[in-house]
C-alpha cells in the first residue's frame, strides 16, 4: 500500500521566520510534493503551500510590555496548536525562531513522541545560557545558521546541525558596486558611505544623531565623501528627518545626506564602508564584501544589565564569525561622532585595510554558503525516515 503524504507542523513567528519557513517548504517539495505543512504561516510559506491555523501577525511580538499585554492570547493560540498536533500527530513538527513560544509548544509535542526539530538558535551561547537544558528536552534536532552556534550545542551533547545561512546562498561571492550606484542614481566616481542606524524606533533614536553628527565630522575631513542612509520605512525616515532638523537648530551645517526608502542592501552594495547598528544588516554588509564600523546603544539601565549578563566579547555577526575582532564595534559611551568618524576614515586611508577585510570576509561568505534550505530540509527528512 502506498505511503500516505508525508506531513509537518510548521509554525514561524515574524518575516524572517517566514522566509526561511517558505525555503524550507519548497525544498522538501522538492523531493515529497505531496508533503502536506499545517501550522501558522506568514505569506511566503503560504505562497509555498503551508496552510495556516493561525495569523502569523498574531506573534510578531516584541517587546516586554508588548508580550505581556498578549500573553493569555499567545498562551491560547499556543494550547490550540498543541492539541490540533496531538490528535493530528505530523511526522515532525518544525518550530522556526520564535523562541519563547515555539520551543514550548516543542517541548508538549516531544513528550506524546512526535519529533521535533527547531530551526535558527537562540542566542543562548551568549546570554541566559542555562536554556540549553530547555532546549535538549524540547527538540529532536537544533538546526544552526552559523557553526559557532552548532559547536556550543556539542558542548551540552544536544542534537544539532549546522545547515548554513541563506543570505549567503542568495547573495553573490562577488557584488558590482559601480551597478548598484547606477541602480540608484548614486554618483560613480565619489566615495560613499551608508549610513544604516537600525530598522527599530528605539535604534534610531539612540544613533541618528550620533551618526548625523560623524557624517558631519568626516564631511570637514573628507569633503568629497557622499552620505547614503536607506531608511526600513516611512516612519524611521521621519525619526531620521527630525533628527536632522534637532542638529540645525543648534546652527549646525549638515552635510548633503540622500535619504533612500527601503534597499538597504542595494545601498551597502554602492557604498566604500558601511557604519551600521549591530544587527543582520552587520551580516550582509560582510556578504556583500563592505567594509564596516559597527555601533549600539541601549537605554542605560539595558545596557547596564546587557554587560551583566551576555557572556561573548563581541556582539557583531563577522567578529562572532571569524571569532576575532575583525571589524571595530563602538558600544554605548564609546559610540561618539568623534569616534566612529575615525574608525570610518581609517578605512579610507588605509586602502589595504579594506582588501585584508574583502578576503577574510570571503573566507566566512564561502563558510556559510551551504545551500542552507536543502541542508535543513535533508536533516528535517532523516528525521521521518528514522
Amino acid at each position: 500500500m502506498a505511503r500516505q503524504s508525508l506531513r509537518f507542523g510548521i509554525v514561524a513567528g515574524e518575516a524572517s521566520g517566514d522566509l526561511l519557513g517558505a525555503g524550507l517548504i519548497t525544498a522538501i517539495k522538492q523531493q515529497y510534493p505531496d508533503a502536506v505543512f499545517e501550522g501558522i504561516a506568514g505569506p511566503q510559506m503560504i505562497a509555498a503551500g503551508a496552510n495556516s491555523l493561525f495569523p502569523m501577525d498574531r506573534l510578531s511580538v516584541m517587546g516586554i510590555v508588548e508580550v505581556l499585554g498578549r500573553y493569555r492570547e499567545l498562551l491560547g493560540i499556543r494550547r490550540q496548536l498543541a492539541t490540533h498536533f496531538k490528535q493530528n500527530p505530523p511526522d515532525v513538527f518544525i518550530g522556526i525562531d520564535a523562541p519563547d513560544f515555539t520551543l514550548g509548544l516543542e517541548k508538549q509535542l516531544r513528550i506524546t513522541g512526535i519529533k521535533t526539530v527547531h530551526y535558527v538558535s537562540p542566542s543562548v551561547w551568549a546570554w541566559r545560557q542555562g536554556r540549553v537544558k530547555k532546549i535538549a528536552v524540547s527538540t529532536d534536532l537544533m538546526l544552526t545558521l552559523f557553526p559557532f552556534e552548532a559547536h556550543f550545542y556539542q558542548r551540552y551533547q544536544v542534537p544539532v546541525r549546522f545547515v548554513g545561512h541563506p543570505l549567503a546562498d542568495t547573495i553573490p561571492l562577488e557584488v558590482d558596486k559601480q551597478s548598484a550606484r547606477q541602480q540608484l542614481n548614486l554618483s560613480l566616481d565619489h566615495e560613499i558611505l551608508a549610513l544604516l542606524p537600525g530598522s527599530r524606533s528605539n535604534e534610531l533614536h539612540y544613533l541618528a544623531q550620533p551618526f548625523i553628527e560623524t557624517a558631519c565630522w568626516l564631511q570637514s575631513r573628507r569633503p568629497n565623501l557622499e552620505f547614503v542612509v536607506p531608511l526600513a520605512n516611512n516612519e524611521r525616515r521621519t525619526q531620521f528627518e527630525q533628527a536632522m532638523a534637532e542638529i540645525k537648530t543648534q546652527g549646525r551645517e549638515l552635510p548633503r545626506l540622500t535619504l533612500v526608502d527601503g534597499r538597504s542592501r542595494e545601498v551597502m552594495a554602492a557604498a566604500d564602508v558601511v557604519l551600521l547598528a549591530s544587527g543582520t544588516a552587520a551580516l550582509e554588509a560582510m556578504l556583500l564584501k563592505r567594509p564596516m564600523v559597527v555601533a549600539y546603544k541601549l537605554a542605560p539601565l539595558t545596557y547596564w544589565l546587557a554587560k551583566r549578563l551576555v557572556k561573548v566579547d563581541n556582539v557583531s555577526l563577522p567578529n562572532l564569525l571569524a571569532n576575532e575582532t575583525l571589524v571595530p564595534e563602538l558600544i554605548q559611551h564609546e559610540a561618539t561622532a568623534e569616534n566612529l568618524g575615525q574608525k570610518v576614515l581609517a578605512y579610507f586611508e588605509n586602502p589595504s585595510m579594506m582588501d585584508d577585510l574583502n578576503q577574510r570576509f570571503t573566507d566566512i561568505h564561502q563558510i556559510l554558503r551551504q545551500n542552507a534550505s536543502k541542508q535543513a530540509a535533508d536533516a528535517i527528512l532523516q528525521q521521518v525516515i528514522k
